[in-house]
């Protein structure tokens, strides 16, 4: 694995891009959790802290942060372990790990608190810091990925899902996925994206700058090292102990993002999630939209985002 301290471990080129508009947005790192975190940052105000999905890093939420940072938010869009511009350690790839990498992200910006917006990992991740760090989540959005607990009742009690989910079935074997996944420029990179999105694709430049951040080295790895923890400790008493500690209710206004022509998280699997709630929730269902609905047509998306955080009160 590549030493975080080398350069190839510090893809400045490749992640510290800018924002449409000509928008110059601050890159920095933070170190949080015992490692470092790349964090670009645009705007002022409440925090709004912002963590991408597979196969992508923080440059999925470039739309997002322009229109956060307008409408008087501080945006601030992380890479998580292991992939952009952040440290790829060798352990640590676990949810709840993970979820202290948020948290600790939140101190070290020096804010009591944030709004999570989470997409599919990123996703998964924000719903458990919810649970387990509710002091320092101020409200929670999630798109494209059910509850933790959701989840894991789809994958092992539902077909279609778990057919849907084949991708981390296969990453279970060893080496081979991180292989497939640099093949050709990570060309399966880009097929992902196009597959798992609805009618409006992301354009080709996009897809290019997630090919070319996949290829840093030990990111595929990274990027994966989650998943595998998601499906071997399905029986293991981590995972056993992890599905309990999710029991525990999310107690903060809660916004649940989701594209109808989503092939990956099906609608049926993320639209209970309202039960481990227990404060305003609100369900939104982008028709023909797929699974990066925030990319696919970011007008709506960031307005519904916004306006809901605005909302003082939100209703259920």
């Amino acid at each position: 694995m590549t030493d975080p301290a080398t350069p190839s471990a510090q893809p400045t080129s490749v992640v510290r891009l800018d924002v449409p508009g000509g928008r110059e947005v601050t890159h920095r790192d933070v170190a949080a959790n015992g490692a470092r975190f790349h964090i670009a940052e645009l705007g002022e105000g409440p925090l709004v802290l912002l963590l991408h999905g597979f196969p992508q890093f923080w440059w999925t939420w470039r739309h997002q942060l322009v229109a956060l940072a307008d409408a008087g938010f501080r945006a601030v869009a992380m890479d998580l372990r292991g992939v952009g511009g952040s440290d790829r350690t060798p352990r640590g790839y676990d949810p709840a790990n993970l979820a202290l990498d948020i948290t600790g992200v939140v101190r070290s910006l020096g804010e009591p608190d944030a709004a999570l917006v989470g997409h599919d990992l990123g996703g998964y991740l924000a719903w458990t810091a919810a649970a387990m760090r509710p002091k320092l989540v101020r409200r929670l959005v999630v798109a494209s990925m059910p509850h933790p607990r959701r989840w894991r009742s789809a994958m092992l009690g539902d077909v279609r899902q778990t057919t849907a989910n084949s991708y981390i079935w296969g990453f279970q074997r060893p080496w081979i996925p991180e292989r497939r996944l640099t093949a050709d420029d990570a060309a399966l990179v880009g097929r992902l994206i196009r597959d798992w999105s609805g009618p409006r694709t992301p354009d080709d430049e996009a897809v290019e700058t997630y090919r070319r951040a996949m290829c840093i080295p030990s990111t595929a790895h990274c990027s994966i090292e989650p998943y595998r923890w998601m499906v071997r400790s399905l029986a293991r008493p981590d995972g056993i102990q992890f599905n309990r500690r999710m029991k525990r209710p999310v107690r903060v206004p809660t916004l649940h993002l989701h594209g109808s022509l989503d092939p990956v998280m099906r609608t049926r699997s993320a639209a209970g999630s309202g039960e481990y709630v227990e404060a305003p929730y609100r369900w939104r269902l982008f028709d023909g939209l797929g699974h990066f609905p925030h990319e696919e047509d970011p007008l709506a998306f960031s307005s519904e985002l916004i306006n809901w955080l605005r909302d003082p009160e939100p209703d259920r």
